[in-house]
């Protein structure tokens, strides 16, 4: 399937409607969750929709006030930022379910924008690593079927580990397995990425298709990165949904996600 990424930028939506996508990601930002901000957000899924796209995910904001919206955010130290990390899961999980979409939330990011100092405040990583798991159950148990949980690279909510992995399992969570994260995380073994694949795959419900080196979040176009595209797509489960979450040149034209969808046709 194609599935593409956007903002609630009505030009961005229009440049990516023009190519027929079957998923629609919508990549939301603080301005989302104003009053205003929400409105015009419903509006924009109701647009994708009534064009016949009915598998939209809407994915929480990333950043806030210059840090990753982490699920271990601590309270007393960072007061601002929980807030806003819970408020906009809890609200994009209603809209989700008003909207008959999916919300996506990170179960981490990555071990910088001060998440340091927020992993110091645990005593250890098995302790901020359970503390997102006591939220991300109770955002399970509110979303339902209307909410995953996606793979980072820190050490608190990641794909590659079997030990993790069967953790994540045990919770019964719906993943969403971001392909270039958990390329990352195994440090560019596509045998280990392989194996995570076939480990997660019955809980796996939506992929973000994306390139690596296999070092640092590259975001690469399909084709330019070390992940062996032609190994792994066998292993993906074909219930789930896709996009390409690739970084644009332009957000207002998304050629880089169109041409990596065109890459994976000659593999299938």
């Amino acid at each position: 399937m194609l599935g593409l990424k956007a903002s609630s930028d009505p030009r961005q939506i229009m440049d990516r409607l023009k190519h027929q996508p079957a998923v629609f990601e919508f990549f939301t930002d603080q301005p989302d969750f104003t009053p205003s901000g929400l409105t015009h957000l419903k509006q924009m899924i109701g647009q994708v929709q009534n064009q016949g796209i009915s598998q939209i995910v809407l994915h929480q904001p990333m950043n806030f006030q210059g840090h990753h919206t982490e699920v271990i955010t601590p309270k007393d130290s960072f007061p601002t930022l929980y807030d806003f990390v819970h408020r906009t899961a809890v609200t994009l999980i209603q809209v989700a379910k008003e909207t008959g979409t999916q919300a996506l939330i990170h179960g981490s990011y990555d071990d910088q924008h001060g998440f340091d100092e927020m992993l110091a405040a645990y005593p250890n990583v098995a302790a901020a690593r359970q503390v997102g798991f006591d939220v991300l159950d109770r955002l399970q148990e509110f979303g339902g079927e209307h909410v995953m949980f996606e793979n980072s690279i820190s050490p608190v909510f990641f794909y590659g580990d079997p030990a993790v992995e069967d953790a994540i399992l045990a919770h019964g969570y719906r993943l969403a397995y971001d392909v270039s994260h958990a390329f990352i995380t195994v440090h560019g073994d596509n045998d280990r990425l392989i194996a995570s694949l076939d480990h997660l795959k019955e809980q796996i419900v939506h992929y973000h298709l994306v390139d690596s080196m296999g070092q640092t979040h590259d975001s690469l176009p399909l084709g330019e990165g070390r992940i062996a595209w032609p190994r792994v797509l066998p292993h993906l489960n074909p219930a789930a949904t896709d996009i390409y979450e690739i970084d644009l040149k332009d957000q207002a034209n998304c050629a880089e996600q169109v041409a990596s969808h065109q890459y994976l046709q000659q593999f299938m």
